[in-house]
């Protein structure tokens, strides 16, 4: 298992977004308060953020070792800054390759992907899909991980034309019909958009004017009590995008399709990390920087 977090709005300095709040991605590396699998996240990290003067494909920075234990880290967060990131503290999975090229976050082009979960017998997913992907695909994953299997089955998607949102959906939906047991908590993003889903732990976010966060678990208290967990239906069938709502989710309210849309609107103060709507996961969640601007 792992945490991780995706982050949208006003160019500020990584360190705040891995190191300033109370319950901070670094915090949760050694004390997670919402994990259900594992105790600890000490098999590496990885952060990406794009640069802020306009370059549309991001930067990486990994590595294997504990998030704690690179004293490099602190330097770079404190004089890098971004208005577009996803960072990760990793939990292997079993079976898994241990080396940086395993952690999140995956990156392709101006895409940034990170999973926090796990796939039961990953390595035959593809032959139990039908082998959706060619074999070069396979013989090019980034790591021997369910993570970068995911990734090359969601890239094969976005390059095919479809959104962020709708690829998420659809790979975490025929997955988690075939492993039922998955965990399957994505983020994507282009630098102008988030996207995720929520199947088998917890996901959070934080909406207010101009910036949006989605976490694994809240980064402030006092702490929330714990989401529903979702109800797991068969695979759906595509459909077409609905109109997206101007308003944030409110909890326990369902999205009626497989793809589903939200962005937050302006509104005074700073309202507290709300919950992702429990209900069986046939979407994906998409924020847009064009409405968190707007």
């Amino acid at each position: 298992m792992c945490r991780h977090l995706a982050y949208l709005g006003p160019v500020v300095p990584l360190s705040e977004l891995l190191f300033g709040p109370p319950y901070s991605l670094y915090r949760q590396s050694w004390a997670p308060r919402r994990q259900t699998h594992g105790t600890v996240n000490a098999d590496g990290f990885g952060i990406g953020w794009y640069p802020p003067d306009g370059d549309s494909a991001p930067a990486r920075y990994r590595c294997a070792m504990p998030i704690w234990r690179d004293p490099n880290l602190p330097d770079l967060a404190r004089t890098i800054s971004s208005g577009a990131a996803v960072a990760a503290v990793r939990d292997a999975t079993p079976g898994t390759s241990l080396d940086s090229s395993a952690n999140a976050p995956f990156s392709s082009g101006r895409w940034l992907f990170s999973h926090n979960g796990a796939v039961p017998e990953w390595r035959r997913l593809t032959e139990d899909l039908g082998s959706p992907l060619p074999e070069s695909a396979l013989l090019g994953l980034e790591a021997s991980s369910d993570s970068a299997l995911l990734w090359a089955l969601i890239q094969q998607r976005l390059t095919g034309g479809e959104q962020l949102d709708a690829a998420l959906a659809t790979v975490t939906g025929l997955t988690a019909a075939l492993r039922p047991q998955s965990r399957l908590n994505l983020l994507l993003t282009d630098g102008h958009s988030i996207a995720a889903t929520r199947w088998g732990d917890s996901l959070w976010y934080r909406a207010t004017p101009g910036r949006v966060l989605v976490a694994s678990e809240p980064d402030t208290g006092p702490t929330p009590k714990p989401a529903p967990k979702p109800a797991r239906e068969p695979t759906p069938k595509p459909t077409t995008t609905p109109t997206s709502r101007p308003l944030t989710p409110v909890p326990g309210r369902r999205c009626r399709s497989t793809r589903c849309c939200w962005q937050p609107r302006p509104r005074s103060g700073s309202p507290p990390c709300r919950r992702s709507p429990p209900g069986p996961l046939r979407r994906g969640w998409l924020a847009h920087d064009d409405h968190l601007h707007a």
